[in-house]
Order: structure tokens, then sequence, then C-alpha cells
């Protein structure tokens, strides 16, 4: 019985040695092993859900009209929210403006792309009365009035530049009229034969947004605007400037008020300051020879105008590039 007893004792300080089959050490590695399943599990779900690794390029939205631009976002699993608006009269109403993401980042599936589109319905305000003001008094409460100075027409009269009417889309305006922001207002201007000259300023490398006040300030019309093959979208023609324009620029006052000019635009800024410099060039020359030559042959010695790189044309109105 002894013998038997002491046996029982030793195996069971054996088995208690025996710790790797301890019943908590058994749970420990139990919990370990599901933690490491569920973790597994998760990363392999979240990889799924995220797309981790993979990702869409966001597609160009701008010219589109909200519902194109939807239509391609769904085609390309991701979503447009419209976030802002804003009224530019030369761009259709709905069309897409500006987005964030832009164009060509890489984004998640079912993301969303914010856009500002032009507004649907336009804001009005109230036309100015601006007859009697002279030209510049006219540009500068018209410009107040969230409006712009439109075709300068003259005729006959004893106040050069002095405001005899106004009007809108050829019809005249009566002060107090609702209409869309950022009209163009045509104006009646007095000439008097005794002060109907102007000069032609030198536009080149002007941006585009400054052309028309610059214009309207030498009492010029703006023709048209010919923008070449860099201008695509609204966005490039806001960025691009004047590399020519016709007639070239005057020094004195050689053209009658009223006059036009049509101008070049171009993205390619190297281009427009080369132009720059070579009719720079050119009125410096003209000024030299006319100090040492003999009035009369002058326009015979005066050297052309250094050739200008030319840029590939498209022609436009007097309109952003949509």
């Amino acid at each position: 019985m002894a013998t038997q007893g002491s046996k029982k004792t030793k195996d069971n300080n054996n088995q208690k040695g025996k710790w790797y089959k301890s019943w908590w050490l058994k749970n420990l590695l139990l919990a370990l092993a599901a933690a490491f399943v569920t973790v597994l599990l998760l990363f392999w779900m979240l990889k799924g859900i995220t797309r981790h690794g993979k990702s869409l390029e966001v597609p160009d939205f701008s010219n589109m009209t909200v519902e194109q631009a939807r239509k391609i976002a769904r085609d390309n699993h991701i979503r447009i929210k419209i976030t802002d608006s804003v009224y530019i009269p030369q761009l259709h109403a709905g069309q897409v403006i500006k987005q964030t993401p832009t164009a060509g980042s890489k984004v998640k599936k079912n993301r969303n792309i914010l856009v500002t589109i032009n507004s649907i319905l336009p804001m009005l305000v109230n036309a100015p009365d601006v007859v009697g003001y002279s030209l510049r008094q006219a540009e500068s409460n018209l410009t107040a009035a969230n409006l712009r100075v439109g075709r300068l027409n003259y005729v006959p009269d004893i106040a050069t530049n002095s405001v005899m009417g106004q009007s809108y889309k050829g019809r005249p305006l009566t002060p107090g009229t609702k209409i869309p922001a950022q009209s163009e207002i045509d104006l009646s201007l007095g000439l008097s034969a005794d002060n109907c000259w102007t000069r032609i300023p030198n536009l080149i490398a002007l941006p585009y947004h400054r052309v028309k006040s610059e214009l309207t300030y030498n009492s010029l019309n703006l023709n048209k605007i010919l923008f070449d093959a860099t201008v695509k979208t609204y966005a490039d023609t806001i960025n691009s400037v004047v590399y020519r324009q016709d007639p070239e620029p005057t020094v004195g006052k050689s053209a009658r008020m009223g006059s036009g000019v049509t101008l070049y635009l171009t993205l390619n800024k190297e281009l427009a300051e080369l132009n720059r410099k070579n009719v720079k060039a050119k009125d410096q020359l003209r000024d030299t020879l006319k100090m040492v030559l003999p009035k009369d042959t002058q326009e015979e010695e005066l050297p052309d105008t250094p050739a200008e790189p030319v840029a590939e044309e498209t022609a436009s109105d007097d309109e952003p590039v949509l």
C-alpha cells in the first residue's frame, strides 16, 4: 500500500511538473490563436472595403453639365457633390467650373468629388443711370453695380466721352431695370471733331482679364479675341495673355475713338514676352530714327517689326473658351 501511495504521489508530482499541459496555458494559446485569426479576418475585410492598393483616376468634369458629370462619375464608381455655385454669364447654366480633387488625381471607390458650378438662375442687379457721366465715371459706376462696359458707340457732340445713352442687348436701358450680373452695357458717347483721336496701347503680354478695361480706358472697342491651341478651357482663358494685336501699338494719337482692336491670346507667356520685347525694340528704334533722319525719308528708312513667332490660332468671339 505504501508503495502504491508513493507511486501515485510521484505521478502527481510529475504531472504537475509538466507545465505545458496546464489548463491555463491551453486557454491562453486558444485565446491568442482566436485573436490572430480575428485580426487576419478584419484585415482582409478592411482591405476589401477600402480597396487597399487600388485607386481610381478622377475624370475631368470641367465644362460638363451636372447631369453629364454625374453620369461619368457613376461609370467611374465615384460621386459628384455640388458645394458651391457662381454666376458667369459667358458659361452655360449648371456647367462645372471647378472640381476637387482635380482631374487625374487618384482616389478610392465611391469618393465624393466636390464641384463648383455656374449658377442655374442668374443673379439680378439694378441697372444704374450713367447718362451724363464721363466714360471713366460710367465704367466705375457699372463696375460697382456688378456690370461691365460693352461696346462704345460714338456720335457727334461737343462733349467727347460724355455718356449720352445706355443700352442692353440693342435696346435702351432704363435705370433700375433688373438684368443679370456681369452683363455688358453698351454706351453712346459724344465725340467732338477737334478731340476724337486716341492712341492704341501696347497690350502684348497683358492678362485676359485686363484687356477690356485697358481698351475702354483708351476709348477703343474690342473687335474679337482669337485664342491659340493652348487655350482649351475656361480656366485656360482666364490665365491666357495677349501675344499679338491688330492694329499694332502706337505712341501718339493716331486712331479714331471707337476703333476696334483684335487680340490674340495664348498660355505661352514666353511667346508673349518675346513679342512684347520685339514691339518695344521697334518703338525705340523708330524714336531714335525720327531724331536723326529727315522727316520725308523716315517712312522709307524705318525697319519692319522683327519676325514674331506665330502660334496656332483658333477663332473665337469675345467669349471665354469653353
